[in-house]
């Protein structure tokens, strides 16, 4: 029998499409090594997102691939991940210590944004990566309540603050500065100072993601951070409704005229399945987000039920992810955060092929 070739177990691994990058592993140069003795074959597979808990899954698909190739006798494959810093706007540069910023944006309010940016990030943890959460919402700040962090964040230096942490993820927000109960009663400029002052004054520690949750609409918060702020993409939260879809097309030009990338879109509320009976309603219309999606060319990253559980958890301090973290909803939540943390990596080596200039910074 003769020895498999590399080109010939290339191929077979070509045939496996890896479900969050949306294409072979060959294609999004994941493969980084194929080593052949007689009958038994090595694969080192490097992932450009955090994988944790598919890492398995992913061995497993290409090891069957694999060993379908005629002389194959043995297969190992390894699977990790090494996160890159991406690019952002032309004009800017990466901040230190933080790889990629993801900013999670809404047309409208009401729509779970916020529950969205926490269970984000905190499925983003999940999967292995360093994560912190920036709430950029100065008038309703509520990443405090949703983390159940109380108290002031210390100053070492007596010119930066240290960020706050709650289940591994670092946070900071103009809630843990002020009453909860206190109205933020300020004009524009001051709150977009403030904004760069959480940002830059926080000291983040090595980040691989920072999640800024933004407040609803794009007004000066989203303007300052299309400016000033270096945003890898961007993940839009809509509901099914005609009117939230509305506005979310509006956050989405709004990014793209900056030229923020949109990773995708979040379709929240897309169903409600009785506690009682089991019986499911569209009751805010049906296939709202798929048709965005499909409008504008990006990927619907996941939908959501209208579950009551959610709402608890995150008044009670406690979000899903961390709540109930074998649930279907936080399975949802990580299948989310996996899907955008892909379409970025895919990002980098996208844009770099289509403009060799730009540079992709390493580990």
């Amino acid at each position: 029998m003769s020895e498999p070739t590399k080109e010939a177990v290339e191929a077979a691994i070509k045939g496996y499409k890896e479900p969050h990058l949306g294409r072979d592993l060959v294609a999004a140069h994941s493969i980084k090594g194929i080593e052949i003795e007689g009958g038994q074959v090595r694969v080192k597979v490097v992932l450009g997102f955090p994988a944790k808990t598919i890492c398995a899954d992913i061995a497993k698909a290409v090891e069957e691939a694999v060993l379908k190739v005629d002389g194959v006798e043995m297969v190992q494959v390894d699977v990790t991940w090494q996160i890159k810093s991406h690019s952002v706007q032309k004009s800017l540069k990466p901040i230190d210590n933080i790889k990629n910023i993801i900013a999670v944006a809404s047309g409208k309010g009401g729509v779970g944004k916020s529950t969205t940016a926490v269970n984000l990030a905190l499925a983003l943890a999940a999967e292995g990566a360093s994560v912190g959460i920036l709430d950029a919402d100065i008038y309703g700040p509520s990443q405090p309540r949703m983390l159940g962090i109380s108290g002031k964040p210390e100053s070492k230096d007596g010119k930066s603050l240290e960020p706050m942490t709650s289940y591994n993820l670092q946070a900071m927000s103009i809630g843990f500065l002020i009453d909860e109960e206190t109205p933020m009663i300020w004009r524009g400029p001051m709150v977009t100072q403030a904004l760069e002052q959480l940002l830059n004054d926080t000291n983040w520690s090595d980040l691989d993601y920072l999640v800024i949750d933004l407040p609803p609409g794009t007004g000066d918060t989203q303007l300052t951070l299309a400016q000033k702020v270096p945003v890898s993409g961007a993940v839009i939260v809509t509901t099914p409704q005609d009117i939230a879809l509305l506005d979310a097309r509006k956050g989405l030009k709004m990014f793209q005229k900056v030229e923020v990338p949109v990773l995708g879109v979040v379709e929240n509320m897309s169903t409600h399945i009785c506690s009682a009976c089991g019986h499911e309603e569209h009751i805010f219309g049906e296939g709202g987000g798929q048709k965005m999606s499909e409008q504008y060319g990006i990927d619907l990253l996941g939908s959501l039920p209208l579950n009551g559980h959610i709402r608890e958890e995150t008044d009670n301090g406690k979000p899903t992810v961390v709540a109930q973290p074998d649930s279907r909803v936080a399975e949802i939540y990580r299948e989310i955060a996996r899907k955008t943390a892909a379409k970025l990596s895919l990002q980098a080596k996208d844009y770099a092929s289509k403009f060799p200039r730009i540079v992709i910074q390493n580990n």
